[in-house]
C-alpha cells in the first residue's frame, strides 16, 4: 500500500499573529501547477473532525495573496488553513513519462490547533511511489521528482525562518534513508 509523503516545517518566532504571513510566503514559493491552476482553501477550527468553517475555490492564475486574504477573515490561533491544489511531477501517462499535475495539500496550523506533530506548515506531497523507485519505475523520472522536493526544501530554507524541516511518510519510515538506499541500489 502506498504511503503519503509529507514535508513538515517548524518556524522560528511562529505565533498566531504571523502564521498567515509565513503561510503566504510558503504559498508564494510553492510551484503551483500550470496545467491545473486550481486550488481550494479550507479552514478547520479546533480539529479536523469538525466540518470546515470556510471553503473557497480559486481558479486560473493562483495568487497567494488572494488565498491569504480570504483566510484572514477567519484568523484565529485554533484554526488550520489547508490549500488543496496541484504541482507537477513526472508521471507515467498512457505509457509515456511526462510532467503531470499531482494533488498536493499545503497546511498551516494555528498554534492552538491540535496538530499531531506540532509542526507549523505541512505539505502532503503525494504518494511514495512518485519518489521511491519500484520494479517498474523510470529512475530518471523518480530522480526528477526527488530533485523537486530538494529544490522546494532549499527554497523554503532560503525564504522562511525555518528552524527544522523534515520529510516523512505516514508509515513513519525515514524517507531520507529510504531514498538514499533506493537510489543507490538503482544507480549502478
Amino acid at each position: 500500500m502506498a504511503d503519503q509523503v509529507f514535508l513538515s516545517m517548524w518556524l522560528r518566532g511562529f505565533h498566531s499573529r504571523n502564521a498567515l504571513a509565513y503561510f503566504q510566503k510558503a504559498l508564494q514559493r510553492f510551484p503551483f501547477s500550470k496545467l491545473a491552476p486550481v486550488a481550494t482553501l479550507r479552514l478547520y477550527a479546533l480539529e479536523y473532525r469538525e466540518p470546515p468553517v470556510m471553503e473557497q475555490r480559486f481558479e486560473e492564475e493562483l495568487d497567494a495573496s488572494e488565498i491569504i486574504a480570504a483566510a484572514r477573515h477567519f484568523q484565529n490561533p485554533d484554526v488550520a488553513y489547508l490549500v488543496e491544489t496541484f504541482w507537477e511531477t513526472m508521471q507515467e501517462i498512457k505509457g509515456e513519462w511526462r510532467l503531470w499535475p499531482a494533488r498536493v495539500t499545503l497546511a498551516c496550523f494555528g498554534p492552538d490547533f491540535d496538530s499531531d506533530l506540532g509542526d507549523h506548515i505541512r505539505i502532503e506531497l503525494g504518494t511514495d511511489g512518485q519518489f521511491l523507485p519500484g520494479e517498474e519505475s523510470n529512475l530518471v523520472a523518480i530522480r526528477a521528482n526527488v530533485r523537486s522536493i530538494l529544490y522546494l526544501t532549499k527554497d523554503f530554507r532560503d525564504h522562511l525562518p525555518v528552524d527544522k524541516i523534515t520529510i516523512w511518510s505516514d508509515s513513519g519510515e525515514n524517507l531520507a534513508e529510504a531514498l538514499d538506499l533506493a537510489l543507490g541500489e538503482h544507480s549502478g
